[in-house]
């Protein structure tokens, strides 16, 4: 992320104003294994890096992901994709995924800093086979969970670390 400070992120818009306001919480009090920020020159343009957890096939990558927040924020949800290449059922091979909270579920109160959260849970918490965005891995999910295991650590020591 960048070494922006909060005094040099001047607010305008209501998105603007929202966005700075959660980022500026999240700087005061950060979640382990996620960070994200504001490049110098984007306010609605952020990089995101959210570690894989520990103990899971994940665990030691860091994954990339691209958050665009739109003005209607927080009306309506900021759009995320994975950057970094990731093994999943769940997660297109070009870092597309299917969120709920980011859909039909947003509600304003939401926050960026819980989308990550969300996204975070989806790596392995929330995985469903039954709806894939890639039939091939969610098959292998199924069938073999060991193989499914070990091709994920190995894309996640190709492609996230």
């Amino acid at each position: 992320m960048t070494n922006l400070s909060i005094s040099q992120f001047h607010p305008g818009t209501m998105a603007m104003k929202r966005i700075y306001k959660e980022w500026q919480n999240f700087v005061e009090d950060p979640i382990k294994g996620i960070s994200y920020g504001p490049p110098l020159d984007h306010w609605n343009h952020w990089d995101a890096i959210i570690e894989g957890p520990a103990g899971t096939p994940y665990e030691g990558g860091s994954f990339m992901l691209d958050v665009v927040i739109p003005v209607e924020y927080p009306f309506a949800p900021p759009k995320v994709q994975f950057k970094t290449r990731v093994y999943h059922p769940n997660i297109s091979r070009k870092g597309v995924f299917k969120l709920d909270v980011l859909r039909d579920q947003w509600s304003s109160p939401i926050t960026v800093a819980k989308v990550l959260l969300y996204v975070r849970c989806l790596l392995v918490d929330d995985i469903n086979p039954d709806d894939p965005l890639e039939p091939d891995i969610a098959r292998l999910y199924k069938t073999d969970r060991a193989k499914y295991e070990q091709t994920v650590r190995e894309w996640t020591k190709k492609y996230a670390m």
